[in-house]
């Protein structure tokens, strides 16, 4: 496996950042990591990178321990931190030199990442005269530079145009094609566009591991987005046949949950008819990741 992670748990205090998290992700595979905002993604991707420890549990990343081989975890990983430090008075060109000398690679690497991120038409500037999009692609070159096994990615396509986005995902998907990737992002698009699997954590707990075809894709699962004419009451919705759950997205508009081998929006005609409802407008709609993420965050 290139990352093994056991029963790891963090606390912060007497907040519990982790607990008890396993999983694992074999060499090839990009997994998206998923989670609300302090759910546990930027802590454990720390402990990956050996950047904090463990309170328990066990961690390994390309068959080497977070504790106790910390320097061949760093020289088999590439990171790029959600909040990408890097030194703005220096040129891109330069600073990558200095770290092609920290990894001990030769400088012709620099030109390889250089391409492969596209910053060749940026490489002669001061990384503090460069957008923020441009800057994670300075962190991306840097995470590729000395070509690690496994990248460990959080929130990589932060402050980038719709434009950079297709670009460094192109790049992501390339690049593991031979490596382990394994990135964090609130962008649910980013994963379905370029991840093979997704593990979803809510307070500090693992919620979702899936396929990620096998996250969006549930057998005789449908989802029916509807409008009524006028308010209805949520217990009133429990009458309806198959239906599992329900949630108000707006005034009048439902979205309704429901588990069947008949289409349900002819169950949902019927019962509006019966109840002395119009419906204004009734939509089967396809299961997306934003859908499983709200389903298994939801307080």
């Amino acid at each position: 496996m290139s990352i093994e992670v056991q029963l790891v748990s963090k606390n912060y205090g007497s907040q519990k950042a982790l607990d008890e998290v396993s999983f694992s992700i074999q060499k090839g595979e990009i997994v998206g990591f998923l989670g609300p905002n302090g759910a546990g993604k930027s802590t454990l991707m720390k402990i990956l990178t050996t950047y904090l420890s463990a309170d328990a549990g066990n961690a390994s990343v390309n068959g080497f321990d977070v504790n106790t081989q910390t320097k061949e975890v760093q020289k088999s990983i590439g990171y790029l931190p959600e909040h990408n430090p890097l030194y703005t008075d220096l040129y891109v060109r330069e600073y990558l030199a200095f770290n092609a000398d920290v990894y001990r690679v030769p400088k012709s690497r620099m030109d390889e990442v250089i391409q492969l991120t596209g910053l060749g038409a940026e490489c002669h500037k001061k990384i503090g005269q460069l957008s923020k999009g441009y800057r994670q692609r300075v962190g991306l070159a840097n995470a590729l530079l000395h070509d690690p096994a496994v990248l460990i990615l959080d929130e990589p396509t932060t402050g980038l145009d719709p434009n950079q986005l297709v670009e460094i995902r192109e790049v992501i998907r390339n690049v593991g094609k031979n490596k382990t990737v394994f990135l964090s992002t609130h962008i649910m698009q980013e994963v379905e566009a370029i991840c093979d699997r997704v593990i979803i954590i809510d307070q500090g707990k693992i919620v979702t591991d899936k396929k990620i075809e096998a996250a969006v894709k549930t057998p005789e699962e449908q989802i029916i987005e509807v409008e009524f004419d006028q308010a209805i009451k949520p217990e009133i919705l429990s009458q309806l046949a198959y239906l599992t759950a329900s949630e108000n997205l707006q005034g009048n508009l439902w979205t309704l949950y429901f588990k069947a081998e008949v289409d349900c929006r002819l169950t949902v005609f019927d019962w509006a008819q019966n109840n002395g409802l119009k419906t204004l407008q009734l939509n089967l709609k396809s299961k997306n990741l934003e859908t499983l993420f709200r389903e298994v965050t939801k307080k």
